[in-house]
This record gives C-alpha cells, sequence and structure tokens, in this order.
C-alpha cells in the first residue's frame, strides 16, 4: 500500500528539469568517485538521461565530467571535476538501487538525489583496522602465488601492514597521497632488504613484489586499453599515461629503498624460496578473496559471490594457460569472469562490476610491469622491453575476454 500511493504520489507530480537534471548530475559524480570506467559512465548516463525525458550528451575523462542538456543550439552544459576515484563496490550497488527507483518511478528524482548524497556521505562498511589487515592478507597471498615460501611470505604480510598504515597517513596528509608510490616502494624495499639480514637469506624481490601488490596498476593499465579499444581515447590515453607513470615511480621506490639499505645495513642476503604445501595455495586463494572484497568495499552478502568467482577467475586462467599459452590464458580467464558476472547480475539484479572487477583483479599483469620497470632500471634493456610486450599483450587479453563476454551474454536491461 505504502508503494502503491508513493507512485502515484510521483505520477500525479512528474518531475520537473531541473530535478531530472540535478539528479543525473549527481549520479555521474558518484559513480565517477565510485570509480566507474568512462565508457561504461558515458553510456549508464545516456540511458538514465533518456529514461527520465532528457535529451543528454556526455564527455568523461579520469579527472571531469562535462554534461550538455538539450537541443544543440539551447544546450545548457555543465562541468563537473573530480579526482579519480578508487572502486567502491558497496555503493556502486546502493546507487545501482537508486538509479533503478527512479527509473521504475518508485522514487522521484529529487528523492533520488537525496538518497545519492545520502550514499556518498555514509561512513565506510570497513574500518582502518579491517582495511589495514586486508592489506597485509593480499601481500601474503600474492607471496604464496609468486612462489614465496614462509620468510617471504611473512616478510611481504609486514610490508602489506605498513602500506596499509601508510594510507592512513595518507589520509589525514593529501600532500604524501601525491608521492604514495614512491615511498611506499622505498619502504617495502628498504624493510625487505633489511630484515634479509635477521632472517636469514630469502628472495627479496618476492617479499618486495608481494608487498606492494596493491600498487600495481595493472587494473588501471586494463581498464585503459578496455577505454582505447571503445574509442574513449581521452579517457584511455590518460589512464594508460597514469599507469607508465605509477609503474615508473614504483621502480624508482624499489631502487631507491635498497639503496638505502645497503648502506645502512649492508648487502641484502639472497635465497631462493622454499616450496610449500598444496593446501597453502587454496587458503591464499581464500585469504585474497576476503581482502580484495574488504579493500573493494563489497557488502558482506556479496563477499561470498567474490570469493567464488575469484576462484573461478584462477581455474579458468590456469586452464587456459595450459590450453592455449601463457600469454593467452588470461583470455579463457577474462571470458568466464565475464560470463560468470552476466549470471551474477541477472540472478542478484546487482551490477556486473561486484565479482568482475576483483575477478579481473586477480588476472591483471601488474606484477610483469613491475619486473619490466626492474629489469630496465637494471640496465637489461631487452629483457624490459620483451616483459613490457608480455604485460601488454597479457592486459589485451583480458580486454578482449571482457568485451566478448558482453557479446555472447549481454544483460539485459532491469
Amino acid at each position: 500500500m505504502a508503494n502503491a500511493t508513493q507512485l502515484a504520489a510521483v505520477n500525479e507530480s512528474p518531475p520537473t528539469a531541473d530535478e531530472a537534471i540535478s539528479f543525473i548530475l549527481r549520479l555521474g559524480r558518484a559513480m565517477h568517485m565510485c570509480g566507474y570506467a568512462s565508457h561504461r559512465l558515458e553510456e549508464l548516463l545516456e540511458q538514465a538521461a533518456e529514461r527520465v525525458g532528457l535529451q543528454g550528451q556526455f564527455f568523461s575523462t579520469p579527472t571531469s565530467i562535462y554534461c550538455g542538456f538539450g537541443e544543440l543550439e539551447h544546450q545548457r552544459t555543465y562541468l563537473i571535476r573530480a579526482e579519480p576515484g578508487n572502486l567502491n563496490l558497496g555503493k556502486i550497488v546502493d546507487l545501482d538501487q537508486v538509479l533503478t527507483q527512479v527509473l521504475h518511478h518508485q522514487l522521484s528524482p529529487g528523492e533520488g538525489s537525496r538518497k545519492i548524497d545520502e550514499i556518498i556521505s555514509a561512513k565506510p562498511e570497513y574500518g582502518p583496522l579491517m582495511n589495514t589487515i586486508a592489506c597485509g592478507l593480499a601481500s601474503v597471498a600474492s607471496s604464496q602465488f609468486f612462489g614465496g615460501g614462509w620468510k617471504e611470505m611473512t616478510v611481504s604480510a609486514l610490508i602489506g601492514l605498513l602500506i596499509g598504515l601508510l594510507y592512513l597517513l595518507a589520509d589525514k596528509y593529501p600532500q604524501l597521497g601525491k608521492v604514495f608510490e614512491p615511498v611506499a616502494a622505498t619502504l617495502a624495499s628498504g624493510v625487505a632488504s633489511a630484515l634479509s639480514l635477521w632472517l636469514g637469506p630469502f628472495s627479496v624481490f618476492n617479499a618486495t613484489l608481494a608487498g606492494l601488490i596493491l600498487l600495481m596498476p595493472g587494473f588501471t593499465l586494463t581498464t585503459a586499453l578496455t577505454e582505447l579499444t571503445t574509442r574513449n581515447l581521452v579517457s584511455g590515453t590518460s589512464r594508460l599515461s597514469s599507469a607508465l607513470i605509477v609503474f615508473f615511480g614504483i621502480g624508482f621506490g624499489v631502487t631507491l629503498g635498497a639503496k638505502i639499505s645497503s648502506l645502512l645495513f649492508g648487502t641484502p642476503q639472497i635465497g631462493a624460496s622454499l616450496a610449500q604445501p598444496w593446501w597453502t595455495e587454496y587458503l591464499a586463494l581464500f585469504l585474497i578473496a576476503i581482502a580484495f572484497s574488504i579493500l573493494l568495499r563489497a557488502h558482506v552478502r556479496d563477499v561470498i559471490w567474490i570469493v567464488l568467482v575469484v576462484v573461478i577467475a584462477i581455474s579458468a586462467s590456469r586452464g587456459g594457460a595450459k590450453l592455449i599459452g601463457a600469454e593467452l590464458g588470461p583470455f579463457i580467464g577474462a571470458l568466464t569472469v565475464g560470463l560468470a558476472s552476466k549470471i551474477y547480475s541477472q540472478l542478484m539484479r546487482r551490477p556486473t562490476t561486484v565479482t568482475l572487477a576483483p575477478g579481473i583483479l586477480l588476472l591483471v599483469p601488474g606484477s610483469l610491469g613491475f619486473r619490466s620497470i626492474a629489469s630496465l632500471l637494471d640496465n637489461q634493456i631487452v629483457p624490459g622491453v620483451g616483459i613490457a610486450v608480455q604485460m601488454i599483450l597479457t592486459a589485451m587479453a583480458l580486454v578482449a575476454g571482457i568485451l566478448i563476454s558482453n557479446i555472447l551474454l549481454p544483460v539485459r536491461r532491469r
């Protein structure tokens, strides 16, 4: 009865153009802040504007959104300046629900605007302690995936926790955020090199790479190539440049940290990693899925689906690597994750991003980018360039898998 009364009230007083425009502008800014890619954001805003009776054109970049409403000669244009947002899966779900209610006339655009403001200003679902622990869990699991032993896993866990604390410090001091990656890489490399003198020989490279895994812009690189493939050239070029700058910043920080540690404590002791029992791989897979759910701020009810898709991603990617080669194996993984995310979206009536983003994150070639930069900084030009080409090929395989999954199983409009 309440829903019928609310629906009647909305139908009795149709929204004005100003209310509809305000809703679309707030929706665009909120989706941008939550990490939507430019090509998906433009498509979503165009469809939403059409459904609320507006003629809209939209142009999104990683730092801004341009919106135009009305006929060309009488267009009202708006500029929204925004910093690149980190993925927030929980708020993406909440915003999608508000959008659905507005388009189905269960909420007026004015009420939808107020709900969007409430969602953006809501407190995070996970506190600082949980986020810091999640950083450590992600680093431990990554070390195991890279073939690390107990020493490497212990050191990478410590580095992950330190970077988690550094994130908290960057929230209080915005200037630190501008040089976050080089500072974090310097800290990680220095700690890994110094601890080798106390813990004995281990793979310093493995511990450093795993500790820095959350900083690797592999997902940004994949998104950039997706935008370039879909002809969003400005956004794709900007995001690609950003990913390269982060890679070089991390490489510089790792080199600086190793040099400082060598000067203060002496030459690090380098050793081989010890093989771990078979069950540690499954434990690491579960831990990294939980860590991604926390770091991407997913709702608790979606964690089980994220864990399931992460398992599917790894299994399909490794099976594809055996079938068509290591470079193209991620294509099978991305295709499978894309199809699984489409099924999840239809069954649970939530955005595909909730499960697609964590699944793709495990497949992105961030570690290859780090290895390439490390080789180049060590004057190993030919191997460095070869690894960089392999990184681009792997990223393109992911892009192809995602786009083909959209063709094979398109999501029906809800």
